[in-house]
Order: C-alpha cells, then structure tokens, then sequence
C-alpha cells in the first residue's frame, strides 16, 4: 500500500470517529439547524480529515474545523475566515494554486504542504477540551508518519503549537529544552536530521485579524520563513 492509498484508509477512519461524544452531539446539530446564510448547504458534520501534498515537506497544524466552515465544507480551513486569510497567504508563498476556497471541490491543490488540525470535530465556542485534543493524537502522528519528505512543522496558534511539540517529543524522541513558550514567529530546530523544525505562528483567526494582531505582513514573514528552510 503506498502512502496515499494508506492516507484515503486513514482518513476514512477519521470520518467514521465517533470518541467524543460532546463533540458528536455539537457538530451534527450544527450541521442540522445550520447557519441563516447556508440555509441551502448540506453540511458535513462529520469529523474532518487533513488535505493537501501528502509527499510534502510541510505540515501545518490548526486547531480544530469551524461550525460553519470546515464542519459545513468538509475540508480543513475552507469556507470559514481563518481560511479566507490562510489560503491567500499560501497562494502568494507559492504554496496553494489559487488564493481562496470556499467548498469541497472548487480546485484548490496545494503544493509541497499538507494541513491537519489538533482536533477534528467543531467544538462548541471553539474549545475542545484536553481529552478531546488526546483523542485525535493519534491520527496527528499516523498524518507525520505518511509524509515521508517531512522537513518543518507550521503551527497555527498556542494548541496547534503544543501539538506540535508533543508529535516531535513522541515520533521523534525530540525535546525542545527550555521547554518553549509560544510566540508568533517563533523558530525552532534541531541540528540532528532528520528532526523537524518548528515554526510557530498567531492562529488566523478572526479574532487575531481583525484587531490587527496577525496581518498579512506577519503571516507572509511566516511561509517565506517556512521556504527558506526547506532543503
């Protein structure tokens, strides 16, 4: 089985999860009473699997799908305002062949990365608990262990950060020492290959974008740093 086929059998796992019954109960009853403006959409309401360039050599890794975005589209960052200013900022690196996404299937293809999530079901005001980011480690390090050009890890805020250094501290046996404390741009390396490096980033969201805590110079700064390091 090659790699992508073992990612379609992965992810079909994924969909089919049913842990976290909290979770379960929110994202399917978003999916019914819906949102006023997509009234029309069947949504998925379904846990969402990661997408992009599985023979990448990056990862990004957010945190969890949107009620009314990725719980509606079904595909990580589509459709909601995290993506709105991701996906640009991924076109513009040269990392995405178009600069929006807006459902399942309008040709968007990403090039030499692959986005996952530290949770995979739309939590309630955006909060997974921690026994439901644990439930989904599992398919964090099954994504990592598929990407076999894996080279850096791009976080997407504080959760998707710990994640991140929990995937390195167990697939890898790296630890970051002095354990780090999270900032925006921040970058983190081993000498030792073939360990990742890590580079850590304000989430997209709206909250971040609209008070002008993350602009786009800010996101830019981070995939040109992701770039550079890729051998």
């Amino acid at each position: 089985m090659n790699n992508q086929d073992a990612l379609e059998k992965l992810n079909h796992e994924i969909i089919d999860c049913r842990k976290c019954p909290r979770l379960v109960a929110w994202r399917e009853r978003v999916a019914k009473e819906k949102k006023r403006a997509y009234l029309a959409w069947e949504y998925w309401g379904k846990p969402v699997p990661g997408f992009g360039d599985i023979n990448g050599r990056i990862m990004v890794i957010g945190l969890a799908p949107g009620a009314h975005g990725s719980n509606r589209t079904g595909r990580m960052f589509t459709g909601d305002a995290s993506g709105d200013f991701l996906f640009p900022a991924l076109f513009r690196a040269g990392f995405a062949n178009q600069p929006e996404s807006t459902s399942i299937s309008d040709g968007l293809m990403l090039h030499d990365l692959f986005i996952t999530a530290a949770c995979r079901c739309a939590p309630p005001e955006n909060k997974p608990t921690r026994d439901e980011i644990d439930n989904c480690c599992g398919f964090l390090m099954q994504e990592s262990a598929l990407m076999l050009n894996l080279q850096g890890i791009v976080a997407l805020g504080r959760i998707g950060f710990e994640q991140a250094l929990n995937l390195l501290r167990h697939r890898y046996d790296y630890e970051i020492n002095p354990k780090p404390r999270f900032s925006h741009s921040a970058v983190f390396f081993s000498e030792e290959l073939p360990n990742p490096w890590l580079i850590s980033s304000y989430h997209p969201s709206r909250q971040n974008t609209q008070t002008g805590r993350l602009t786009s110079g800010m996101f830019d700064e981070i995939w040109v740093k992701a770039r550079n390091l890729l051998r």
